[in-house]
């Protein structure tokens, strides 16, 4: 492979496709980012806001602000960073809703931990990017809110109404179960507080990602079967067989991340081994030399290429080749595996019409699934932003 022509196609699929898209995708007239394309392209100017979709293209843009200084992309940030304030956000209770109408009136109040983890994630990265104090101090009334209200003492709780009493967790449960505790959510708090500790150096948030690798390393990693479970009761015990592939990806660069972020050798020590494990454990199970299924729940296997699962898995083998890289085979078997994902993605994953980004999913083939839209409340610039982020500093 020549890794000169592969960072500069990533380079210019992100300028000269996912960021011209999602600029396309402003509201001027209510704030925010329209909520909705379906498969034939056409825009829902009416649809509902979803308050993580608005995060993650407020985190998409100052990121690629930070990554390009490109002063357009700044201000695309700066769109999003208000509209959260001035719409997504509860000014009688606090916290951030789960999505608000397309005029920015509050529709699903419920205040969900995990919503309120990217709504971190975005403040953390647009307060680098602005240098806005504002961002960082509602960033910090956001992590002093999940701390006293939204956690036990064995971890984070899930769902919450507006006023904060508990209630069932269906947005974060899927498989038919409803989970008490989710290693989703436990993910992207632990991400978020690996934004705020790396753009800030609070050591009270240092604590707490101390704290989270402990529950990933004890509670969620499962050693016997090389995987991490998924779906828990309130005492972490796991209520489902099932193996999400793309999260164990996922997690082992972000945790790879985080322990850069910290710093702390004895963390390293604990979970470097861990995430090499479950690097090597997707390799082995769910890789089929080009491209990354979608889970196994009790022993069946869903063969979708979920559009997230793939771009986590470019980053997730290429950061597993630099983390291996005393061994020689071993690193470049997933420098490989990262550059074949990329051109399956290449190939299938990117939407080439004229005005579209990726698909939501193919099948192992490639063909799209044309009931999926491009563009929903959890269909966003995050992952695939994201990759070509990495790809560009890591290459």
């Amino acid at each position: 492979m020549n890794i000169q022509k592969w960072k500069n196609e990533i380079c210019q699929h992100l300028t000269e496709d996912i960021i011209p898209f999602w600029k396309g995708l402003r509201d001027d007239e209510f704030g925010g980012y329209y909520g909705w394309m379906d498969y034939d392209l056409t825009v829902d100017k009416r649809a509902a806001k979803g308050c993580i979709l608005n995060s993650r293209i407020t985190w998409f843009f100052s990121n690629a602000y930070t990554l390009l200084k490109d002063e357009t992309l700044l201000e695309e940030a700066k769109h999003g960073f208000e509209f959260l304030k001035n719409h997504c956000w509860d000014k009688k209770n606090g916290g951030v809703y789960w999505s608000v109408a397309y005029d920015g009136i509050p529709e699903e109040t419920i205040k969900h931990t995990y919503n309120q983890a990217f709504s971190i994630y975005a403040l953390s990265s647009y307060y680098e990017a602005s240098g806005d104090d504002e961002a960082l101090q509602m960033a910090y009334l956001l992590f002093d809110l999940i701390e006293g209200r939204m956690r036990d003492e064995l971890g984070y709780k899930e769902a919450f109404d507006e006023t904060f009493h508990e209630i069932d967790n269906e947005k974060l449960s899927e498989n038919g179960v409803i989970a008490l505790k989710t290693m989703n959510t436990l993910l992207h708090v632990f991400e978020a507080y690996t934004e705020l500790y790396r753009v800030d150096g609070n050591p009270k948030v240092a604590e707490k990602i101390k704290w989270m690798m402990d529950i990933i390393a004890d509670k969620v990693y499962n050693p016997k079967l090389h995987r991490q479970e998924v779906f828990f009761d309130d005492k972490w015990n796991t209520i489902i067989d099932l193996h999400s592939y793309g999260h164990d990806i996922e997690t082992a660069w972000l945790v790879d991340r985080s322990l850069e972020v910290l710093g702390d050798k004895t963390y390293e020590a604990k979970l470097s081994p861990i995430t090499k494990d479950l690097t090597e454990q997707i390799y082995k199970v769910a890789f089929n030399g080009e491209s990354l299924a979608n889970e196994c729940e009790r022993g069946v296997v869903n063969d979708w290429r979920i559009w997230w699962v793939q771009a986590e898995t470019v980053v997730g083998f290429l950061n597993g080749s630099q983390k291996n890289a005393e061994d020689k085979e071993k690193s470049e078997k997933y420098l490989d595996a990262a550059f074949a994902q990329w051109e399956f993605i290449k190939k299938c994953v990117i939407d080439k019409r004229n005005g579209s980004e990726w698909y939501w999913r193919v099948d192992a083939q490639g063909k799209p699934d044309e009931e999926k839209p491009i563009v929903e409340q959890w269909k966003c610039p995050y992952h695939n932003g994201r990759m070509c982020f990495e790809v560009i500093k890591r290459l």
